[in-house]
């Protein structure tokens, strides 16, 4: 029966991820090799990415994302068996992908309204053998994961995204991993500015996009960004948000 559906699940996906009937579905420790070798190859030490070069020799990008849309984590228990695994699989899934769809729009300097609607909503990606958006992705399977520090991981390759680790995200450091990134993102002015004079914090817009994930940690949205601060946001601040820049994280 697993290699019926196996099969079945290859005869789907050959025309879209170049994997055909026959093509062995090596494991994750192989398969993040090649994303770990984009991101070294490809992102600097600011998180930006080398666009152009990516473009000339997308290979490993390929092959890496062909994988995500060939394996399904509820059909290989044996090697998705925590939520620690999953959640680091969908982040480093979700950013392949995010980087692979910045190649197949052409490299746009910036995510307009109506690019944005074709880039997040119209425009299709494969997942586990399945096509969906990168909307519905995030939403519908990323978020239900109940972690909300996915929002300090999970990059559309936007300036006002979090910033791309230069390694993938693993299982075994996740928590710590997560915890990095968290107070990188947050000791950052781009994504917090803190007002004493006119008692006002600025968040990043991340958080009105998401309010209920970290809503549901935390009493407030200042007490969630408090938790990977050196220096406390008092808790009667006003919030505002920060507009977003969609400006794509080319390397220049």
């Amino acid at each position: 029966m697993k290699i019926l559906r196996f099969l079945l699940l290859l005869s789907v996906l050959g025309a879209s991820t170049g994997l055909h009937a026959g093509d062995v579905i090596i494991p994750p420790e192989q398969a993040i090799q090649d994303w770990a070798e984009v991101l070294d190859r490809h992102v600097d030490a600011r998180g930006y990415v080398d666009f152009n070069t990516l473009q000339q020799n997308p290979e490993a990008l390929n092959r890496y994302t062909d994988w995500v849309a060939a394996v399904d984590p509820d059909a290989y228990p044996q090697w998705f068996p925590d939520p620690h695994s999953r959640i680091a699989h969908h982040i480093n899934a979700y950013n392949a992908l995010a980087m692979r769809h910045v190649l197949t729009h052409d490299l746009p300097r910036k995510l307009t309204a109506l690019r944005r609607l074709s880039f997040f909503r119209r425009s299709k990606i494969s997942v586990a053998g399945r096509q969906m958006s990168l909307e519905d992705y995030e939403n519908n399977i990323i978020r239900k994961l109940g972690e909300p520090r996915i929002h300090v991981a999970l990059n559309c390759m936007s300036e006002s995204c979090p910033r791309l680790p230069r390694a993938p995200f693993s299982a075994a450091a996740l928590d710590a991993e997560l915890d990095r990134e968290a107070r990188k993102f947050f000791s950052e002015t781009r994504n917090v500015r803190v007002d004493s004079v006119k008692r006002t914090v600025y968040l990043t817009e991340i958080m009105k996009f998401f309010p209920e994930d970290f809503l549901a940690v935390a009493p407030s949205l200042i007490d969630y960004a408090n938790r990977y601060r050196n220096e406390p946001i008092p808790i009667n601040f006003k919030v505002r948000h920060i507009a977003y820049d969609w400006t794509i994280i080319h390397q220049l």
